[in-house]
This record gives C-alpha cells, sequence and structure tokens, in this order.
C-alpha cells in the first residue's frame, strides 16, 4: 500500500514536471512596438500625417495672425468708431475666436482618426504575422513583450520581422 501510494506521488510529480515544460514550450513572446516602430509601412504612414499635422499647424498658426491682427487693428480704433461699429467689431471677432477653436478641434480629430485608418490595418498585418509565425513553431500563446514582467520563453520578434519582409 505504502508503494502504491508512493509510485501515485512520483507519477503526479512526473506529470505536473511534464506539464510545466510542456506549457513552457509553447509559450513565447514577441515585441509588437518593436515591428511596429521599424516597420517600413509605418515610417511611411508616420510621414504622412507629420506632413498632415505641419498643414494644419500652419493654418492654425495663420488663423491666429490674422485674428491677432485684426484684433489690435480694433482696439487701435475703438475710440474713432461708433458703438454700432465696435459692437458689429466685437461679434466678428467672437466668430473668428469659434472658428479658430473649431478648426483646432477638427484637425485633431481628423488627424486621430487618419492615424487610426492607417495604423488598424498594419496591426492586423501584424497581428496575421504573429499567429502565422507561433503556430509555425508550435507556440500555443505568443505574448507581447512590451508589457512583459518576465520574458523566458522564446523570443520571435525576429521571425515575425522576417515574414512581414523587414
Amino acid at each position: 500500500m505504502k508503494q502504491i501510494k508512493t509510485l501515485l506521488i512520483a507519477a503526479l510529480f512526473a506529470f505536473g514536471a511534464n506539464q510545466t515544460i510542456s506549457a513552457q514550450a509553447k509559450t513565447a513572446h514577441v515585441d509588437v512596438s518593436e515591428i511596429m516602430g521599424k516597420m517600413p509601412a509605418m515610417l511611411d504612414a508616420q510621414n504622412q500625417l507629420e506632413k498632415l499635422s505641419t498643414t494644419y499647424d500652419a493654418d492654425y498658426k495663420k488663423m491666429i495672425e490674422e485674428y491677432q491682427a485684426k484684433l489690435k487693428k480694433y482696439e487701435a480704433e475703438t475710440t474713432t468708431v461708433t458703438d454700432a461699429v465696435n459692437t458689429e467689431r466685437a461679434k466678428e471677432v467672437q466668430d473668428m475666436q469659434k472658428r479658430i477653436t473649431d478648426f483646432r478641434d477638427n484637425a485633431q480629430k481628423e488627424l486621430q482618426q487618419k492615424e487610426s485608418d492607417i495604423v488598424k490595418p498594419l496591426m492586423e498585418k501584424v497581428r496575421a504575422s504573429i499567429q502565422k509565425v507561433g503556430k509555425a513553431k508550435g507556440f500555443q500563446y505568443v505574448l507581447d513583450g512590451s508589457t512583459l514582467l518576465l520574458a523566458d520563453g522564446p523570443n520571435i520578434t525576429a521571425d515575425v520581422k522576417k515574414d512581414l519582409g523587414f
């Protein structure tokens, strides 16, 4: 009876150790941020976004300069024009402020949407490549290495880059 107990305990330990080894062998990690940061299509996308942002910035600065020039002119002429003209100018200045604010808000939304439209397909391509490489190498789990605190398993980042062609 004692031998059966000992055999049973030994079998459980062997089974547990085998499961641990098996689980470790089927887990890998990949650094998605490194892949995305070095992906040629992502670099092109970042350049496009920078150009668009520069265009928006230039337009915004131009609007601000026009606003400031008009405000300065109106302030200098405040005492020489009628109250009706001053009231009309105040309304015009408020309208300009609203247009500037709306432009800034819309530009930010458009940049965010453009970034999302560009990054989403690239991320899907990376995800598909990670799945392909992970399955080809027999991994059941592939974790994003940029958020891991401990990464003892294989790193397949280089394999995914190779699969993506860079």
